[in-house]
């Protein structure tokens, strides 16, 4: 059976029984699997001193091949929807480790990791092969404005692609 979007997993970062969002900033895989359409799955509430002064904060978070036997080929990841707030922004950038590594670890979350390059709008990033059962890292970068209104429901959502051999 090819693989199908159930079978590719976004998971925290932070350590394999890191269950908090905030602490998903690098380093060994999370067993909690993000959930779709959950408010503040990922990103804190903005504050509002965070909105007075603008805030840019970063997260990393693992594509998963959760398939039993086949590699997704030539994998992407891309903002499939971008952010309806006309005061957030939200880019990309895949992980500096390889497939199946341990991706580097920021001090917080406003601290931007090295190496990568982060990218915005609908650019599909190459993440390379991830055979079954392996993960690549993708670290996300949410700048809020300064000044920025209230919005209630912000949100992002990532596509990840790719091709199977079957």
């Amino acid at each position: 059976m090819p693989i199908v979007a159930n079978d590719i997993d976004f998971h925290l970062s932070g350590g394999a029984s890191n269950t908090d969002q905030n602490a998903s900033l690098g380093g060994v895989i999370s067993s909690t699997e993000l959930t779709d359409a959950t408010l503040h799955n990922l990103f804190d509430q903005v504050s509002s001193a965070e909105s007075a002064a603008g805030d840019t904060e970063y997260r990393c978070v693992y594509v998963k091949n959760s398939h039993g036997t086949l590699t997704l080929q030539n994998a992407t990841v891309e903002i499939q929807t971008d952010t309806p707030s006309t005061d957030t922004d939200v880019e990309i950038a895949v992980g500096s480790a390889a497939v199946n590594g341990t991706e580097q670890t920021v001090a917080d979350e406003s601290t931007a990791p090295t190496g990568v390059t982060f990218e915005t709008g609908s650019t599909a990033l190459a993440l390379g092969n991830i055979p079954a059962g392996e993960h690549k890292a993708v670290w996300i970068k949410r700048v809020v404005s300064a000044a920025a209104s209230a919005y209630n429901n912000d949100s992002v959502i990532l596509e990840v692609n790719g091709d199977t051999g079957a």
